[in-house]
């Protein structure tokens, strides 16, 4: 296939110039407080990282060129109409793992320790059609598909059949025995529909407020994804799973959910063809749910209070609904693309530091009746763009222990590239030390601060917070953990079997102008142009901000590959069991 760019060589460092139409200005990516400038090669010392890891080192200098010019121009061409949203499967796929692996080449990284810079990652793509019919009290409820409900099959089988099964109300669908807190208790969910609440309990305390003592208060649990809640109910021997949806709790519109979830959905191809899994797994709308309850004789909102009690105990329904899944099955082998940086020490040379970012995004629509391509700019042609910018600078300045950067497949789908990944490392997992994971980068102006997503998991974030300083920022905590974005990309497939995992999101205080304009900007996103088509590459972005985490998140990595203790989850953290800190 013909490269897709050209390069140049400037300041002894290739820049990827990927279809260019003229070469956009380079600003500050840091400490940007006014007007514009050169790129910045700036050295910058972390002190006292002996006293957050032991390690012999008291100052480590560091050095990167990260520019906002060559964000946008991976961006540019990643988020293109011709790359067709980056599909896993399709000439999307074909055009974004030739570029990178372009890339990664020409920044001088060689491939991973199996000899490729590619990894295959066997999916089955599954089209879902799918009906549904409710009888409530021995009455039809109607239903609109997409509009009321959402519906699919996992397993990979052409047809699925369920025929006037009895609904039953689960809670919130959590077996929690850490808390004391099992919503199966004393119900039989074995051939039936389980039909829970998104998100975690909300469990009040006296005084009103969420207890902290339950679920980690109002920062969500692994318990409270939806991903979770259809694991639980498959362990359960439940027929199908039925979430309701709810906007604040999910994080995200009803739209998001039937818009990805009306396409072709892909799994990992396993031997059992996903017989483990319920049937029939989907969505319920709320207000369709709350018709549902109401006919049945029960008050919704009152069910959702009493939901978060402890001590509830879920009961079936007097409903039925029977299910009809036709699957059009397609086998894929997708890829994920990984390249590595030696490290220069022979003692820990044998030790990783994985950066991950997911590739894909949700590819074209062609039911939509305008634009069809969901091109992902921000989501998360961004963060493979930061992904590129960091490797070419440790490509230039290489650490003591070696680095590898994942740019993985199928996030969209559930994090299935990372989870193969896990699953079958080219490089031992207890030999991976941490992964810095990026996913949607600022690209507007430098912040302040920096957002830690999931606080309280690791001393990746005291390194983070070290860094940050070097730049004249403070971490802060996420404006709304009960909607559980620590669970929601792929640093966790790394942090559920042990590996210290660190997710920064993009900071909430401009450095110039005001707060709200950013926080407007990322409200319209997500109600906007999150999993939609809007979410289209813009030329006027300043991109000063992403080279501006993206030099931080490089100096956290430089931090954690030059210092001999590695990091460690944090006694707080629901990983801490798995790999407790060294002596």
């Amino acid at each position: 296939m013909q490269r897709l760019y050209w390069t140049t060589r400037t300041s002894g460092r290739t820049l990827l110039n990927t279809f260019v139409i003229g070469r956009l200005l380079a600003v500050a990516p840091l400490l940007l407080l006014l007007g514009a400038c050169a790129t910045v090669d700036r050295t910058l010392g972390l002190v006292g990282l002996d006293g957050l890891f032991g390690g012999g080192e008291d100052v480590i200098s560091l050095s990167a060129e990260i520019r906002p010019a060559d964000l946008h121009q991976h961006v540019r061409v990643l988020a293109s109409d011709a790359f067709a949203g980056r599909a896993p499967g399709t000439v999307g796929e074909e055009l974004t793992t030739q570029y990178l692996v372009n890339a990664f080449e020409d920044a001088g990284l060689a491939p991973g320790p199996q000899g490729s810079y590619l990894q295959g990652v066997p999916l089955v793509g599954l089209q879902s059609d799918a009906d549904m019919g409710l009888q409530v009290q021995g009455k039809p409820l109607p239903l609109r598909m997409s509009r009321d409900a959402v519906l699919v099959s996992q397993r990979v089988v052409p047809r699925t059949v369920l025929r006037r099964l009895p609904l039953v109300f689960v809670g919130y669908g959590v077996h929690a025995p850490e808390y004391g807190w099992d919503d199966y208790a004393g119900v039989d969910v074995r051939g039936k529909i389980a039909v829970m609440l998104v998100n975690d309990p909300q469990v009040e305390a006296t005084d009103g407020r969420l207890d902290s003592a339950y679920f980690k208060g109002r920062s969500m649990t692994y318990y409270g994804r939806w991903t979770y809640k259809y694991e639980q109910a498959s362990r359960m021997g439940a027929a199908a799973a039925l979430v309701i949806h709810n906007t604040a709790m999910a994080g995200y519109p009803w739209e998001v959910v039937a818009g990805s979830w009306g396409t072709e959905n892909f799994t990992l191809d396993r031997a059992d063809g996903n017989a483990q899994r319920v049937a029939a797994e989907g969505w319920l709308h709320e207000d369709f749910a709350r018709e549902l309850f109401a006919r049945a004789g029960y008050d919704y909102e009152l069910l959702r209070r009493q939901a978060s009690r402890p001590g509830f105990r879920g009961f079936e329904l007097p409903a039925s609904a029977s299910v009809m899944v036709r699957n059009t099955i397609r086998r894929v082998q997708s890829h994920n693309v990984l390249a590595t940086v030696p490290g220069t020490d022979p003692a820990l040379r044998d030790e990783w530091v994985i950066y991950s970012a997911h590739w894909d995004h949700l590819g074209v629509n062609p039911n939509l009746p305008d634009d069809q391509i969901y091109n992902g700019a921000e989501d998360n042609a961004t963060g493979v763009a930061g992904l590129l910018e960091v490797a070419a600078a440790f490509a230039q300045q290489p650490a003591r222990r070696s680095m590898m950067f994942l740019a993985v497949t199928a996030e969209e789908q559930g994090l299935l590239g990372a989870r193969w990944y896990a699953e079958n490392p080219v490089v031992p997992l207890a030999k991976t030390v941490a992964n810095i994971n990026m996913d949607r980068l600022n690209v507007l102006a430098p912040t302040r601060d920096i957002v830690v997503v999931g606080r309280g998991q690791s001393s990746l974030e005291q390194v983070l917070e070290t860094a940050a300083a070097t730049q004249g920022r403070v971490l802060v905590s996420e404006s709304s953990p009960e909607k559980g974005y620590y669970f929601r990309s792929d640093h966790f497939e790394f942090a559920k079997r042990g590996v210290p995992a660190l997710y920064a999101d993009s900071g909430k205080t401009p450095r110039l102008g005001d707060p709200e304009t950013l926080h407007n900007y990322n409200a319209s996103y997500v109600r906007d142009r999150y999993h939609k088509v809007d979410d289209e590459y813009d030329p006027s972005w300043p991109m000063t901000g992403a080279a501006q985490d993206m030099q931080l998140l490089y100096l956290v990595g430089q931090a954690v590959a030059n210092t001999t203790r590695p990091p460690h989850w944090l006694p707080s953290s629901e990983f801490a069991t798995l790999r407790p800190p060294a002596p």
